[in-house]
C-alpha cells in the first residue's frame, strides 16, 4: 500500500518532460523524474520517499529514452531499456553480464539502466562498465541537451542539475569486444546485495578495475588501477598498495564485515589478474 497520492504524468517527448517539470516545481510539488521505478515505489510503501514530492514524470515514453543503436563510433542504449533486456541484446557483454545479476528476473524486467545509476542504493552495479569503457551520457533538461563524459557527473553518485534526466547512455564502439571479466560475491545466493563485484577489462595500456558492495558507493579509482598494473612487483604486493589507495572506507555491514570484505577483495583480484593477464 502506498500511502500517500501523488501526480503521475507521463510525456512522450523530451520538451515535454522538462516542460512538465518546470511547472511541477514551479507549483510546490517536488517532482521527480521516474524510470522503473522500482526504488521509488520501495521507499513510498515503506514511508520513506522524498517528504516534499507530490508528482513524479515517467520518461518510459520518451523514444530517444528507449532507442538502441549504433551512431558513429558509439554504441547508443537508451535510459529506459530494462535489464533484462540488455542482458539478452549481447552488443555489450560485459554490461549484459553485470546487469544479469542485478536483483531477480521479475525486477529486472522493470529495473532500467538509467534508473540503476541514478538510484540511491549503493550497489548500482551496471555503472561499473560506464565507468571502465569512459562512456557518455546524454543529459536533458531546462537548459537543452548535452554529451557529457560519465566522469564528469559521476562522482560516488550521479551529479544532476535540477530538472535534468539521463536520455541516453552512449559507449564507444572500441570497449564492446575488449578482454573483460566480472565476478560478483554475495552472502547466500546469487541475488542477494553484492558483498563485492569486481569488473575489470584490459585495453592496449592496461587493466581497468571498477568497484561495487566494496565502499558505500561503486567507483573507478585510477590511482588503483596504477598500483595494481606495477607488473615489475609480485601480484600479493601490488593487490596490498591498491587496498591502501581506496577511496573510503571497506563496508562493515551484515552482508559481511570489513576483514571478511578485505580478503574477498584480495582473492577476487588475483583471479582478475590472472585471468586478464592472461589474454593475448
Amino acid at each position: 500500500m502506498i500511502p500517500i497520492n501523488f501526480e503521475y504524468h507521463r510525456p512522450t517527448s523530451i520538451t515535454e518532460a522538462v516542460e512538465t517539470f518546470q511547472q511541477l516545481q514551479l507549483d510546490g510539488k517536488g517532482p521527480l523524474y521516474f524510470n522503473g521505478g522500482t526504488e521509488i515505489i520501495t521507499l513510498l510503501r515503506v514511508n520513506q520517499f522524498y517528504t516534499n514530492t507530490r508528482a513524479v514524470i515517467d520518461i518510459k515514453a520518451i523514444p530517444e529514452c528507449c532507442y538502441t543503436g549504433f551512431e558513429d563510433d558509439h554504441y547508443i542504449i537508451g535510459a529506459s531499456i530494462p535489464l533484462a533486456q540488455i542482458e539478452t541484446m549481447g552488443t555489450f557483454p560485459l554490461l549484459g553480464k553485470n546487469c544479469s545479476r542485478i536483483a531477480d528476473h521479475t525486477s529486472r524486467m522493470k529495473i532500467t539502466l538509467g534508473g540503476n545509476i541514478c538510484g540511491k542504493i549503493k550497489y548500482r552495479e551496471a555503472v561499473l562498465p560506464l565507468l571502465l569503457t569512459d562512456s557518455e551520457l546524454t543529459i536533458a533538461g531546462p537548459s537543452g541537451q548535452r554529451h557529457v563524459p560519465i566522469h564528469q557527473v559521476f562522482d560516488q553518485h550521479m551529479n544532476l542539475e535540477q530538472g535534468e534526466f539521463i536520455v541516453q547512455i552512449r559507449i564507444p564502439k572500441l570497449f564492446l569486444d575488449v578482454p573483460f571479466t566480472s565476478k560478483k560475491q554475495t552472502k547466500i545466493d546469487r541475488i542477494s546485495y553484492s558483498l563485492l563485484t569486481v569488473s575489470a577489462i584490459k585495453t592496449e595500456q592496461q587493466i581497468r578495475f571498477a568497484f561495487s558492495g566494496l565502499c558505500n558507493f561503486p567507483f573507478r579509482s585510477q590511482e588503483m588501477e596504477k598500483a595494481l598494473n606495477q607488473c615489475q612487483l609480485s601480484v600479493e604486493e601490488r593487490i596490498t598498495e591498491a587496498i591502501a589507495l581506496l577511496p573510503s572506507p571497506i563496508l562493515n555491514d551484515l552482508h559481511g564485515s570489513a576483514a571478511y570484505r578485505t580478503f574477498v577483495l584480495r582473492n577476487t583480484l588475483e583471479e582478475t589478474i590472472a585471468e586478464l593477464e592472461g589474454e593475448s
